[in-house]
């Protein structure tokens, strides 16, 4: 059974919803769907691997401090392909 991260939200209003994601080693976030814009900054390295519609698969690292951002519409699994924890915020 694959086990899901923590995603514990920080703001999550009418305007802004901030959450920090936290995933030890094989743990994802499931599959979802953004329904927004959004970025995510990178608290630890972190070596992720992207699962997408139509079975491709995808693997990025984004350092420590740094940040990425997409537009809505994305969808995805994101799984710590690491072999330590890691943590992000995400900013929608």
């Amino acid at each position: 059974m694959t086990e899901t991260c923590t995603a514990t939200k920080i703001i999550d209003d009418a305007r802004t919803c901030v959450t920090r994601f936290d995933f030890e080693p094989g743990e994802e976030t499931g599959w979802h769907r953004h329904g927004y814009d959004y970025v995510i900054t990178a608290i630890t390295d972190c070596h992720m691997r992207l699962e997408l519609p139509g079975g491709e698969i995808s693997e990025t690292t984004v350092p420590a401090g740094h940040a990425y951002r997409r537009e809505r519409g994305v969808e995805h699994n994101v799984i710590n392909r690491g072999d330590r924890a890691i943590s992000f915020i995400e900013v929608e």
